[in-house]
């Protein structure tokens, strides 16, 4: 990873996002994917204009994309794409989805964008480098205390019958749940709003933009095991603000 893919990881958010504002709260097409989760005109044409800037830049590399599939798979770098985590809440008018972008280098994150194009923040993750949030840097908060911890997950019902007792189990432990927000609630441990997010079922391009994001703010991101995140993660994710907090969690889960 290099400063150059910083700046242009920048113009792929600037251009998802100039694609996603004319659909926000507007006409526009939509349908139901084959695993029943919604698909917008700008969560297409989002992703087009990412793809597009990519070809041209960085024609080597493979892009891992939710809309459009994968290409070059076998390269060593891969962009991994998310035009608009959260399309529900796009959907319904509610300006907590966010576009993902992530650069792996050998199945490992090493930048991430989360980009909200309505309220016009960003926030972006270099590995070796603090996160910034609208070109500041941004940090995490000190929480050691699943107690005193303000936890968050999209939805307690996206966990399968296995899993949710034991996230139960943690929300039952913290001080306090947040419901909704898909990627937005990421970004907000990066501010220091939120201590932690668990969730599960994840694609990898839910989490990869997330890692460096996180972890350039002080947190740390791993699965349900403790294990970091990467291309072959079973998508169990736990993010925290704090990484004292991760011991407490993995106990908790159980």
């Amino acid at each position: 990873m290099t400063d150059d893919d910083i700046r242009l990881a920048h113009r792929l958010a600037d251009a998802a996002g100039a694609a996603i504002r004319p659909f926000f709260r507007a006409s526009y097409t939509m349908e139901s994917k084959a695993d029943s989760t919604p698909v917008t005109e700008a969560d297409r044409a989002a992703e087009a204009a990412i793809r597009a800037i990519l070809e041209i830049e960085r024609p080597g590399d493979g892009i891992i994309g939710e809309e459009y599939g994968n290409i070059r798979e076998g390269a060593a770098r891969q962009w991994v794409l998310d035009p608009i985590d959260g399309t529900r809440s796009f959907i319904a008018g509610r300006a907590i989805f966010g576009t993902l972008i992530a650069l792996l280098e050998d199945e490992t994150p090493v930048l991430g964008v989360i980009d909200q194009p309505i309220l016009l923040e960003r926030w972006v993750g270099a590995k070796g480098e603090p996160t910034t949030f609208n070109g500041a840097v941004a940090r995490a908060r000190p929480c050691d205390s699943l107690a005193n911890a303000l936890l968050a997950t999209t939805s307690p019902y996206l966990f399968d019958h296995d899993e949710r007792p034991r996230f139960e189990a943690v929300a039952m432990a913290s001080a306090n749940l947040v419901l909704g927000g898909d990627c937005y609630s990421y970004a907000a441990i990066a501010i220091g709003q939120l201590d932690l997010v668990v969730e599960a079922g994840l694609k990898l391009y839910d989490f990869a933009a997330l890692v460096p994001v996180i972890e350039g703010a002080g947190g740390r991101m791993c699965d349900w095991q403790g294990a970091p995140l990467g291309a072959g993660s079973s998508g169990q994710v736990i993010a925290v603000g704090d990484p004292r907090l991760v011991s407490e969690v993995l106990d908790t889960l159980g």
